[in-house]
């Protein structure tokens, strides 16, 4: 027997032919569907959750979705019990939506289909995400979906090399200020700028994430936090044109765990100390990932000439994979993309506490270490400890400034 309510809940109980009709009719109000019945709601049992389907609003595939997403996400957000949103296999096209909280109970959203950008940059309208969810609690988004934000025409547009004022284009996703949330197994491809911007998150995880982008597409990196606290990305593969995670100001207790990076810029923290007021950062593990073809492997950078100062401190990098990386380990006190800023004065960014365990593979590059500390504030408590990088078949060099480092098992000799 099967039931659906208005709001959409499935219920599917089977009844044996030869069972007794009073134990028939226990079953079913033990399944609370008699209640169901009578009351035409799906709320009666505190574990159920409502579906709503995004065709229910008229977004079916092939068409244009924004209104529906926006229908289904009210109606979610006023629900006094866990709803979902279902968005099933198929392609769909979509603007720009932001949707925000507080809703009244915990909400997850499951895409199975592919949901794309507009082409053009010009039809988003200069927003800065494409997809927004702000102040939330208990957000879950899942399933086999891919978010395309169709970034090629964008990126012939991005000329910041040369331009210190270019247009920063649409990013694909930006989560703002959720608490307890988790984003599972979909995928954010080609985004036009970055793939995911956290913003004042707590307890955020990332399981299961894919990203995809060419290696030459400009500035999309795949997640950047800042101001967040408690921020895990697991078991995930990214594959982008800029850095594969970067921590800015004020990332806390931040965990990047069995993560494979490549093409793309590594794992950053930074770049730090362009702008006044940043905050520090502290309480970094990135533990059990893989690197393959990147620019850097695993890396800090902050600007020189900083007009403020902040700390870098626990930090932490080990059991590390590289393969035919350049920069397997860097810190670069003095990050100055395209020259565009004065290196006259040094980083006033003090980086301490810092440990580099269990790094080996191979480097497309001679130096293999770099440690280029400010020389105004030398870094502190800095410990090497089995690292084993090999370029052309012989060991990796490496170059240390301000810096004295502890070294522990296997590791390369500094030399100015």
């Amino acid at each position: 027997m099967k039931y659906q309510s208005n709001n959409e809940i499935e219920f599917t109980i089977s009844a044996p032919s030869l069972l007794p009709l009073s134990h028939f009719f226990s079953i079913l109000k033990s399944h609370h569907f008699l209640k169901t019945l009578t009351m035409g709601c799906g709320f009666c049992d505190p574990s159920s959750s409502t579906t709503i389907r995004i065709s229910r609003f008229g977004g079916k595939p092939n068409t244009d979705i924004t209104k529906a997403f926006i229908s289904a996400w009210t109606q979610a957000c006023a629900s006094t019990t866990a709803v979902k949103i279902v968005i099933p296999a198929g392609t769909y096209n979509m603007g720009v939506i932001d949707l925000k909280g507080p809703c009244k109970a915990p909400i997850e959203i499951k895409v199975d289909g592919t949901i794309k950008a507009p082409a053009n940059p010009d039809l988003l309208k200069n927003a800065y995400q494409w997809i927004k969810f702000g102040y939330l609690n208990a957000l879950t988004i899942s399933g086999r979906g891919i978010f395309d934000g169709q970034g090629a025409v964008a990126w012939t547009q991005n000329d910041c090399h040369k331009n210190t004022k270019c247009k920063m284009h649409t990013m694909n996703f930006g989560f703002n200020f959720l608490n307890n949330s988790v984003i599972r197994d979909i995928t954010t491809k080609d985004s036009k700028n970055f793939h995911v911007n956290v913003l004042g998150c707590n307890n955020f995880t990332f399981d299961g994430f894919k990203i995809r982008a060419p290696d030459e597409s400009p500035n999309t990196d795949g997640i950047h936090i800042g101001r967040s606290f408690d921020v895990k990305i697991l078991n995930s593969d990214i594959q982008t044109g800029d850095d594969c995670v970067s921590l800015g100001d004020g990332s806390k207790k931040v965990t990047v765990q069995n993560v494979n990076c490549g093409p793309g810029h590594g794992i950053s923290v930074g770049s730090l100390g362009k702008y006044q007021n940043e905050q520090p950062v502290s309480g970094l593990l990135v533990k059990n990932c893989t690197m393959k073809n990147t620019d850097n492997g695993v890396r800090i950078k902050t600007w020189p000439n900083t007009p403020g100062q902040i700390t870098i401190t626990d930090m932490h990098f080990e059991d590390i994979v590289m393969i035919n990386v350049r920069n397997p380990i860097i810190i670069d006190q003095e990050y100055c993309p395209w020259n565009q800023c004065s290196k006259q004065n040094p980083s006033k960014i003090k980086i301490s506490k810092v440990s580099f365990k269990n790094i080996r593979g191979t480097s497309a590059t001679k130096e293999g270490v770099t440690l280029l500390c400010s020389k105004g504030v030398p870094c502190e408590q800095l410990e090497m400890s089995n690292i084993d990088l090999k370029f052309n078949g012989a060991a990796a060099t490496a170059r240390c400034h301000n810096v004295k480092p502890i070294v522990k098992g296997r590791a390369p000799i500094c030399v100015a």
